[in-house]
């Protein structure tokens, strides 16, 4: 038997999509006779009542487009890996989390196996089940049972702020290894959630000049109201790459971009990062982008620029939250929008719609 506090009215519900590229909500699992009763739970795992649920880039284009590189959605397919709620029922094995305990959910499960595994690098994981990523159903859903090793004690911090810790991750894995030093001139391509984040902390990394492109004058905006010390450039559509790399140069003030921080995977923002950068610089992709592309090749040779590439994140969630509690990281502005579960299908169009003008919209289930 496990330990638990859910006395639930309300059924568990989830938002799906499929290959017809169709979005709805129904009832997920586990249902609430067996969240109550704590039977479903396995050795090691605790439910979650989970509270905030951003919408990533991801899981827009699963619903939009049914795939992402090789993460194919075969068929009815629960979104959502940007998470955090409150621990309702424990195994009894678990020592290290007790109902009542507010986490954030990191959505590995890893092999502990495998060489990446055994090295520290989980992320790559060759076992991986990543929760949203097909087949496996993500986090969008009133309760789920998850391993509570990878159910982070987030305190007193807001679930808004909880949930933000999984694209925090993200750009903290950019910064680790690219190695962003204090002093150092630093060019983000991208002024979406994750440009954003990645933005700050690089103003608190001590990143400066900072340049942040985008095609986007309203996201601009956001970028130079975040951090004032940004300074902004707009993509003009159309322009070369190597023409828009001396207008993110002439932005920097004359100075190449040591690090290049490419938060769009975008084939021509690639180009234009690795056209603008110094010699021996470099160029890290955080972004997703299209199985091939082409790059200037010979741009990268003849100026030792270092074409880097990151893959999700490992070790960072702990680090994350110490730099949201210590007030030097402050995620609160970028949530934009916010729906009810229930509501979860406006959500995901107001997200999806640049019109809106939404940065990171969250799905919570306050109640």
């Amino acid at each position: 038997m496990s330990s638990t506090t859910v006395n639930a009215a309300k059924p568990n519900i989830g938002v799906f999509t499929n290959p017809d590229h169709e979005l709805w909500v129904a009832e997920a699992g586990p249902t609430v006779e067996q969240v109550e009763k704590g039977d479903t739970l396995r050795e090691g795992e605790v439910t979650i009542a989970v509270k905030s649920t951003g919408i990533c880039g991801s899981d827009v284009h699963f619903w939009k487009h049914g795939k992402i590189g090789p993460m194919v959605v075969t068929g009815d397919h629960l979104l959502g890996h940007e998470s955090a709620g409150t621990v309702v029922a424990a195994h009894p094995s678990v020592t290290t989390l007790r109902v009542g305990d507010r986490v954030a959910i990191e959505p590995h499960l890893i092999c502990n196996e495998c060489e990446p595994c055994m090295t520290g690098r989980y992320n790559g994981c060759e076992n991986v089940r990543f929760l949203s990523t097909p087949p496996i159903d993500g986090l969008l859903r009133r309760y789920v049972n998850h391993r509570a090793i990878w159910c982070h004690k987030i305190g007193d911090m807001s679930f808004e702020a909880g949930a933000l810790l999984e694209p925090l991750s993200v750009a903290l894995a950019g910064m680790e290894r690219s190695g962003i030093r204090l002093g150092d001139p630093v060019l983000i391509c991208g002024a979406g959630p994750i440009g954003l984040i990645a933005l700050l902390c690089c103003r608190a990394a001590g990143a400066t000049p900072m340049v942040i492109t985008d095609i986007d004058e309203g996201r601009l905006k956001f970028a130079k109201d975040l951090v004032p010390s940004v300074r902004t450039q707009k993509v003009e559509m159309g322009l070369s790459a190597e023409d828009a790399a001396k207008s993110i140069v002439a932005a920097m003030g004359g100075i190449e971009p040591a690090v290049a921080l490419e938060c769009t995977g975008v084939e021509s923002s690639v180009s234009a990062a690795i056209w603008a950068s110094k010699f021996g610089g470099k160029v890290f992709v955080i972004g997703v982008g299209k199985n091939e592309m082409q790059v200037p090749f010979m741009r990268l040779s003849v100026r030792e620029i270092d074409l880097k590439f990151q893959y999700r994140y490992c070790n960072t969630w702990p680090r994350a939250i110490r730099l949201v509690e210590g007030g030097v990281i402050d995620l609160q502005k970028l949530v934009t929008h916010r729906f009810e579960l229930k509501d979860a299908l406006e959500a995901f169009e107001t997200a999806a719609d640049p019109k809106t003008g939404a940065i990171k919209v969250q799905i919570q289930s306050l109640d």
